[in-house]
């Protein structure tokens, strides 16, 4: 199987993601601005996993792109991921639907460190498919984001315990790191 073929895949699943989320915001009984206000929270929920499923595209995207063959251990690996990321609508729904309260925030918080175990898991098989020496593990690096990462999901789901508010509020600075372009691998391909 060649790479475009899982990349067209994962990006079929991810297209579908999106979608089931967007679907799960219901359109308000009423035509003023105010009939919006209760889906505020719902908003808000889907504008954190959105970004968090575009940040995941994003770096699949890249990461696939360093490969040169795809193996078996990769395509498992890959389910694995899009597993994590296909549970993303029901926990964002949920999470929306009840306000960013503690059990919703918490699960929530629980599906992203386990999309963060299964990437960093792809990521290893496929170091381990192409070599030490291959434009993956030398783009990687000490990979800080992708330590500290779970280390917040962690926090965030401690803190939902007793603040959902603080956890949301560590769950987007985990989502804001990311955002800041990572072009270790694109510089790895120029040079």
């Amino acid at each position: 199987m060649t790479t475009g073929r899982l990349d067209a895949f994962s990006d079929g699943v991810i297209a579908i993601i999106i979608t089931i989320m967007v679907l799960e915001m219901k359109v308000p009984h009423g035509d003023a601005l105010k009939d919006l206000r209760p889906l505020l929270p719902v908003f808000l929920s889907y504008v954190l996993s959105f970004l968090y499923v575009g940040i995941y595209w994003n770096n699949h995207h890249h990461m696939l792109h360093t490969c040169t063959a795809v193996t078996g251990a990769m395509l498992w690996a890959n389910l694995h991921l899009l597993f994590w990321l296909s549970l993303f609508p029901f926990t964002t729904g949920w999470m929306g639907q009840n306000h960013f309260t503690t059990v919703p925030t918490a699960l929530y918080g629980v599906v992203l460190l386990l999309a963060a175990i299964a990437y960093y898991v792809l990521e290893q098989v496929i170091i381990r498919a192409q070599g030490q020496e291959s434009i993956l593990k030398k783009a990687v690096g000490r990979d800080w984001k992708g330590r500290l990462s779970p280390l917040l999901y962690v926090l965030a789901i401690v803190a939902a315990l007793h603040f959902a508010w603080l956890a949301q509020g560590i769950l987007a600075i985990a989502a804001l790191i990311w955002l800041i372009p990572d072009r270790r691998i694109e510089k790895r391909f120029a040079a």
